[in-house]
């Protein structure tokens, strides 16, 4: 590697090593190396100091904050790249002259500027305001193709207002019934484009918006479920106008499958605890019961923090006492989940203990929860989750006590979690 203010006997040059009859080894022309990575360019770039580049290797360090240039440590005047041409014919013609040991360096496809982006964002707002669903649908497209080429376009659609037209675009054609097509194509590039800023939300909140985002979703589409989700996390109002759409909790519980719709339910329960009720009605607490058997620690992460949302309130602590499901898989996940889930899940285990007849302590007993618990306590976890473990331990301890309940559960707990005493 060259230290800053190296010369050329301190640059180690890299090396290729090729299979075949004979191990040997190829050694990569300098003039063909990044700077930076000393590895063969595959897109190079020149930068305002003279320098060629590795397109990505520069991209990176400029957007670590850097402004100079990494070779000559000079400030630089733009941080704008041109492709150098000569060069990638230079080393495409070294490769092919080295024969099927390297692939050939592809052309590399030119990132989009602003200007194109601005031009893109332009053409698609003005033939939104004109109503034309044709020009709409070729911009659409044409930004996703561009998009799918590379981070570095997305992040330049996003940085020049595009994300801002796609919610105009999309609020202007909701109502049109035969526009599915090119809502969907929105609902895409709109999942790159977030978040948005509040005159986008606006345009995605509106009535119409937020009646067809629940059409989408009541058809399993999943970048809708996203921008739902995206939406009522950004705004507590979000969920008070979500709320007022027809036919909006039958589709978060249909696609309650989608980790971003049992999200949306979460933060619909939080801001508007009345939604609860309606939600228990199309059964949720089994929907979500369900996806706590064998989901990975995210969805169970997300599945207990709307049962602990929904055990709030008498309704719903009721409902999932009658689940039996529900006792037996939290014991089974005290010691299985993350932080995070553990918190919810003690909380939930101590809302249905605490308010119940006892018949819920007796099951927990059975089902091996004291001796868990203890070891949870002795791993560690937040304060407000130690009260509530200590206060289950001491509702098990008086119904022991009071039954003469002998704990026979399996002691080969984890016990490889409890801390050493020193």
């Amino acid at each position: 590697m060259r230290r800053r203010g190296g010369t050329k006997k301190d640059i180690l040059t890299p090396a290729i090593t090729t299979s075949g009859k004979e191990e040997e080894e190829m050694v990569i022309p300098s003039q063909f190396q990044c700077p930076i990575s000393y590895d063969l360019m595959k897109d190079p770039v020149i930068i305002a100091s003279g320098i060629t580049y590795d397109r990505e290797n520069i991209e990176k360090w400029f957007e670590s904050g850097n402004q100079t240039c990494p070779v000559t440590n000079t400030v630089l005047a733009t941080l704008e790249q041109t492709p150098n041409h000569a060069i990638r014919r230079m080393i495409q013609e070294w490769c092919v002259a080295k024969g099927s040991s390297l692939d050939r360096v592809p052309t590399p496809r030119v990132p989009i500027t602003s200007h194109q982006a601005i031009e893109i964002c332009g053409k698609l707002l003005s033939a939104t305001r004109r109503g034309d669903h044709v020009v709409c649908m070729e911009m659409v497209e044409k930004t996703k193709r561009l998009g799918q080429e590379s981070e570095r376009n997305k992040k330049c659609f996003k940085a020049n207002g595009v994300g801002l037209v796609l919610c105009v675009c999309f609020d202007a054609f909701s109502e049109n019934g035969s526009a599915s097509e090119l809502l969907e194509g929105v609902l895409l590039l709109l999942t790159w484009m977030f978040p948005v800023g509040a005159e986008g939300q606006a345009n995605l909140t509106s009535t119409t918006s937020f009646t067809r985002l629940v059409g989408f979703l009541k058809s399993g589409d999943q970048n809708a479920a996203f921008l739902v989700k995206e939406l009522l996390s950004l705004d507590e109002a979000n969920v008070h106008k979500l709320a007022a759409i027809n036919g909006v909790f039958d589709a978060l519980v249909k696609s309650i499958r989608d980790s971003s719709s049992l999200t949306s339910i979460f933060h619909m329960i939080s801001a508007k605890p009345e939604t609860t009720s309606r939600f228990l009605e199309l059964g949720l607490v089994n929907s979500t019961v369900e996806m706590l058997v064998d989901s990975e620690n995210s969805v169970c992460e997300k599945a207990l923090l709307v049962l602990d949302a929904v055990c709030k309130s008498n309704e719903g602590r009721t409902i999932v006492r009658g689940n039996e499901l529900v006792m037996p898989i939290l014991v089974k996940k005290i010691l299985k989940v993350s932080e995070v889930a553990k918190k919810s899940l003690v909380s939930v285990m101590w809302k249905i203990c605490k308010t119940g007849d006892g018949t819920e302590v007796e099951e927990a007993l059975r089902l091996g929860a004291f001796k868990k618990l203890v070891v949870m306590l002795q791993v560690g976890c937040g304060e407000g989750t130690k009260e509530k473990v200590t206060e289950l331990l001491k509702m098990m301890n008086r119904y022991m006590k009071m039954n003469g309940f002998v704990d026979v559960s399996d002691s080969s707990i984890e016990f490889k979690h409890l801390k050493r005493s020193s």
